[in-house]
């Protein structure tokens, strides 16, 4: 019985393996929209972003944000981490005085 059903796994897996072509050919499958147009709505989206937060901003009174603004906002982050990221002395630090902290709330006072 175990044989069988071993048998069986084995000759679909070399059928799968050695058949011409591939599950989508054989099912004739396409994807319902081209990679272009995924890109496209990824930009429209972050267009829409930007405007809702440029709206919240006018509100405020603060200067819109601009796609440059971004870029070197996410520039300066990066450059931030990876010089923090050197310094792993201090972060660990930074880390258990958080802890002593936290567990200071957690301590009922008498």
């Amino acid at each position: 019985m175990l044989g069988g059903v071993a048998g069986l796994v084995v000759a679909l897996l070399l059928l799968g393996r050695f058949y011409p072509g591939s599950g989508a050919d054989q099912l004739d499958w396409r994807p319902t929209r081209s990679p272009a147009v995924e890109v496209q709505n990824e930009v429209d989206d972050v267009d829409q972003l930007r405007e809702a937060v440029n709206v919240r901003r006018r509100a405020r009174g603060d200067a819109e944000l601009t796609e440059e603004a971004i870029h070197a906002r996410v520039a300066e982050d990066l450059r931030a981490r990876i010089t923090h990221g050197e310094d792993a002395g201090e972060e660990a630090q930074l880390r258990a005085a958080l802890a002593a902290k936290r567990a200071a709330r957690r301590e009922p006072r008498a």
